[in-house]
């Protein structure tokens, strides 16, 4: 634990943030794992409307900086290609 008060503070914001993140995170992650499943068991309109909320999901966090623009266009664009197979 921090002794300057700074830091101290840093270290809570930080919890915070990271709880933000985290659970952001597995929103979209639990989104596209829903995708995939449903591509692979054959409901492609399911999967398709799944990944609308997903794509959201992964714009969002995108916007937030809590992953990369380019790394958001990846998932997305892997996704959209497991949702129409």
């Amino acid at each position: 634990m921090p002794n300057i008060k700074s830091s101290i503070r840093s270290v809570k914001t930080d919890a915070k943030r990271r709880a933000m993140n985290s659970s952001a995170k597995a929103s979209f992650r639990n989104a596209s794992r829903k995708v995939a499943t449903l591509a692979q068991a054959g409901s492609k309109e399911e999967a398709q409307a799944t990944f609308a909320t997903a794509s959201s999901f992964i714009d969002k966090a995108a916007r937030k900086g809590i992953i990369h623009k380019n790394t958001a266009a990846k998932k997305k664009s892997r996704l959209a290609k497991k949702s129409t197979l």
